[in-house]
């Protein structure tokens, strides 16, 4: 045998195994950089809408909103892990509101808020219950009625709980409650607020 021959054919041995070793390694780091991230590890966006009912007494008016909502969530800041593998975390969130005043003297609403999310996931990370409670400020069209909202400038706070599902890597449903007050601080006399309850419908992706 060819002193080169024999040359090329120890390099083929040792260059097989190599290869295979390294389309390996390629494959599994491939796999891994592939594999979806948690629906906490990242920001997501979200639309949610509903329907909300006066509840309270401090107006006489039968108030009825439809709150549209676009909401930013930030990444996880801080959670912990059960021995069960389920997970509660704590996150940030900024909403734009856009109501329509259906019932009511007023037309429409527009605030922004913030709160934290507080959310429980389940070991899969399909399905998390949230919760968080939150304020900010707005601005409505008042009118000179009685019971009506006494100026443009209206203060707001809120409590939302429900059911969010992961249907897919990028994208959740969810279902929930939300209570939401709304008056100007006593800045006018009277100050009729509004106090209303009701539910809410979402629509989130991931990026």
């Amino acid at each position: 045998m060819q002193p080169d021959l024999q040359s090329r054919r120890i390099a083929m041995r040792q260059f097989i195994p190599t290869a295979l070793l390294s389309l390996l390694l390629g494959a599994t780091t491939f796999a891994a950089e592939a594999a979806p991230a948690r629906p906490w590890e990242t920001s997501v966006y979200s639309v949610e809408s509903g329907l909300l009912w006066q509840i309270g007494t401090g107006t006489p008016l039968t108030y009825r909103i439809v709150p549209t909502q676009l909401s930013w969530r930030s990444p996880e800041v801080f959670g912990h892990t059960f021995a069960n593998g389920s997970r509660i975390l704590f996150r940030h969130r900024l909403t734009l509101i856009a109501s329509w005043i259906q019932a009511g003297p007023e037309s429409h609403y527009v605030a922004v808020v913030g709160s934290p999310s507080v959310e429980l996931w389940d070991k899969t990370g399909k399905y998390c219950l949230y919760t968080g409670s939150g304020g900010g400020a707005g601005l409505l069209d008042s009118r000179e009625v009685k019971g009506g909202q006494g100026q443009d400038f209206t203060l707001t706070w809120f409590i939302r709980g429900g059911v969010e599902y992961a249907f897919s890597p990028t994208h959740n449903v969810s279902a929930g409650i939300l209570y939401q007050h709304m008056s100007n601080g006593g800045q006018t006399k009277p100050n009729p607020g509004i106090d209303a309850l009701g539910f809410t419908l979402g629509y989130t992706w991931r990026y």
